[in-house]
């Protein structure tokens, strides 16, 4: 009988619960026939060190998916204790700060092998030369310790078509617990990798190349309509960059969920540009076939930002496409970016008012304002490079989603963002718990003060972002 070498994932701690898509991807490629896969995550597991030691035992290797930020910090600590407890085995790091430093992260003596942007068949080749006691010398897009201990950096892997993979196995997760965590019966999907834009700020034109591929519409029903029938979600969150990169893909998926006669809402990722060249057929085609929201990156309100960041829109684009979201009653997550190097007042008050004027369009609409952090790899980054961590465990605090702003913001303009975004968060928002029927418990009059404050522009005293703060403290990992 042939042997099957277990192999253990690792997704580290963070406080959302959207399923490992990215280990599901790496795990559903390898021979079932030949591997063993377990996938722990931090997230939803009572004691992950204990589990994660325990499935290590005997294993052929042990992989984690790192993200740049706090999670980095979970992952460090697992893989240290890892390699103390199984000296020889082999760890591969991958994910988004790999991808971005792939020489850099073998830094840590706890790492073996990085793994750089999409990963399906690079994994499983490294996984094949293990299983085989060999090196994993010429294997695109791994970078891994010579003899003499340096780093040796292969070829590039360019990306592929989804259809050439095995479909995610989602099997090889507990689906229903993270239904119970997330409080609803959502399933999440990536049916496109990449993304075809040049925005100065992102580090994604620097992993993919500004490449993008997709699951065809045909077979992407089909994977659905399976899950489906298994699962019985109620709703499918498209996890990808941009799904409405090509119109008639989008169209092809809608008509195949209509024709399968699936039963979910859905969201997925737009840009204001692709929005506004959507059809409206397609659009109502969307909404018939379940559409509930879409995520915009609109990232600023000024003319002169949109054009340095090279977004390739414009704020009527943004208002366009936000109208048709209105007129057919969708849900939009409208995220903003402020603090860029070098960028003024003046944009920043641009910014702002712009998110005044999309959540006044609909209760629907959602607007939160995060600050620009300098990824390496994107275009603004290098203005700033002498600010950025130098260390993976320096990395590990560097929090990209809920940290602060970066120090040429100045000290009066970082305070009125923050009040600006603590009362825009509850002036549009559902309110707190403790809500009365009538409208007078605390989240409504909280709701209430938050619109007055915005509407009229006035942050002093900022009493109510005192109480809440301290009675409801942001969690401390992203």
């Amino acid at each position: 009988m042939a042997v099957r070498h277990k192999v253990v994932l690792y997704n580290p701690a963070a406080v959302f619960h959207t399923m490992p898509l990215g280990l599901l991807a790496i795990g559903s490629n390898l021979d079932p026939a030949r591997f063993d896969v377990r996938i722990i995550d931090a997230r939803i597991e009572a004691d992950p060190l204990d589990a994660v030691l325990k499935a290590a035992e005997g294993a052929l290797c042990f992989g984690v998916t790192m993200l740049t930020g706090r999670p980095l910090g979970d992952a460090l600590a697992m893989l240290r204790a890892v390699k103390r407890a199984n000296p020889a085995l082999t760890t591969v790091a991958g994910g988004w700060h790999p991808s971005l430093f792939p020489v850099e992260t073998l830094d840590e003596p706890s790492i073996d092998i990085t793994v750089a942007g999409q990963g399906e068949r690079t994994f499983a080749e490294i996984m094949d030369r293990l299983a085989d006691g060999a090196g994993v010398d010429g294997i695109a897009g791994v970078t891994f310790r010579g003899a003499a201990g340096q780093a040796v950096r292969n070829p590039a892997r360019r990306l592929e078509g989804l259809d050439v993979f095995a479909p995610p196995n989602f099997e090889l997760i507990p689906v229903e617990r993270y239904f119970e965590f997330k409080g609803r019966r959502q399933l999440d999907y990536i049916g496109s990798i990449g993304c075809n834009f040049r925005c100065a700020f992102c580090a994604d034109p620097f992993v993919y190349g500004r490449d993008w591929k997709a699951t065809s519409a045909s077979r992407l029903g089909a994977e659905i309509e399976a899950l489906w029938r298994r699962y019985r979600f109620t709703d499918l969150n498209f996890q990808d960059e941009t799904y409405f990169t090509h119109r008639q893909r989008v169209a092809d998926i809608c008509e195949e969920f209509l024709r399968r006669g699936l039963d979910f809402t859905w969201a997925g990722t737009m840009r204001a540009d692709q929005g506004v060249r959507l059809p409206d057929e397609i659009w109502r085609l969307c909404v018939r076939s379940g559409l509930r929201r879409v995520l915009v990156g609109v990232e600023t309100g000024s003319h002169e930002m949109m054009r340095r960041i090279r977004k390739d829109t414009t704020i009527d684009a943004i208002l366009e496409t936000a109208a048709k979201c209105r007129q057919h009653d969708l849900a939009v997550i409208f995220s903003f970016i402020v603090g860029f190097p070098e960028e003024t007042e003046e944009q920043v008050e641009a910014t702002l008012g712009l998110i005044k004027t999309l959540r006044a369009m609909s209760p629907k609409f959602e607007t939160p304002l995060f600050y620009y952090k300098p990824y390496p790899g994107s275009a603004l980054a290098a203005a700033v490079a002498d600010q950025t961590p130098r260390t993976l465990d320096d990395w590990a605090t560097f929090d990209y989603v809920a940290g602060p702003a970066g120090t040429w913001v100045p000290p009066h303009l970082y305070r009125r963002i923050e009040r600006f975004k603590f009362y825009n968060k509850y002036a549009a928002g559902p309110g707190t718990t403790g809500e009365s029927a009538k409208g007078w418990g605390p989240g409504r009059l909280l709701r209430r003060a938050a619109r007055w404050r915005i509407d009229h522009d006035v942050y002093a005293a900022p009493v109510e972002k005192f109480l809440v703060q301290h009675l409801r403290p942001e969690p401390s990992l992203s």
